[in-house]
């Protein structure tokens, strides 16, 4: 069973940049799909990016789409992902997550979750 541990969060101001990472540890990504979920205080946790196992295999939301980049290192069992022109609306807890199997923006196809990292994005 693969751990999930996130990084990169913070404050940042609208229009900025950040990039989190979420490492894993206990086996490798190899057949594993991954993901990043976000979840605002008194919202439904939602789907933000997906990366599948089979190369180029990707997912956005569309709030999202052009703004962020999912990336996965498979070198150092890491997961990315690269968040550009920020808004106060991506203000959220984010949570990696992997799968079996492929992509999903169903949060309950996933069985394994990181603790999560806050982003803040000051207007």
């Amino acid at each position: 069973q693969v751990q999930l541990i996130e990084s990169g969060g913070g404050l940042v101001q609208t229009g900025g940049s950040m990039r989190l990472s979420c490492t894993g540890s206990g086996r490798t990504f190899d057949s594993l799909s991954l993901a990043w979920f976000r979840q605002a205080p008194g919202t439904e946790r939602e789907f933000v990016a997906a990366s599948g196992w089979i190369r180029d295999d990707s997912d956005y939301a569309n709030s999202v789409k052009g703004r962020f980049t999912i990336s996965r290192d498979s070198a150092q069992n890491t997961v990315y992902l690269e968040m550009n022109s920020l808004k106060p609306d991506d203000t959220a807890v984010y949570y990696c997550a992997a799968r079996r199997g492929g992509i999903n923006r169903i949060p309950n196809y996933y069985t394994v979750w990181g603790q999560g990292t806050q982003v803040t994005v000051s207007s």
